[in-house]
């Protein structure tokens, strides 16, 4: 994972690679990987199907109504990804990989 962490009205998030320019970055944009099958995650309903099977459920508490959340029952974490499919990026798939250790990989796609 390379880029700049950015500390911005609260938030950290990371920048990948600052400074090249957009074709050169959307060149090496990252997929996440369902090992099990080996599918690349390209939809959120995909995604949603594969959560719940690990025992992931959606979460409606939120009052942020440009994301989607899911927590499960058996802990305390909660998994926020950004309503719009095209903004899910590499931190946020890092973020389920972390969550669901042995059921996702991050790659560069090709």
């Amino acid at each position: 994972m390379s880029g700049v962490w950015v500390f911005k009205n609260g938030v950290i998030r990371l920048v990948e690679n600052p400074n090249q320019s957009g074709a050169d970055t959307q060149g090496r944009r990252k997929v996440m990987v369902y090992l099990p099958t080996g599918e690349v995650v390209s939809s959120y309903s995909t995604l949603e199907q594969i959560l719940r099977s690990l025992g992931w459920e959606r979460y409606y508490g939120s009052v942020d109504t440009d994301l989607l959340q899911f927590h499960k029952r058996s802990s305390i974490d909660l998994i926020s990804l950004p309503r719009d499919f095209t903004k899910f990026n590499s931190v946020y798939m890092y973020d389920i990989v972390v969550k669901n250790p042995n059921y996702f990989h991050v790659r560069d796609s090709h």
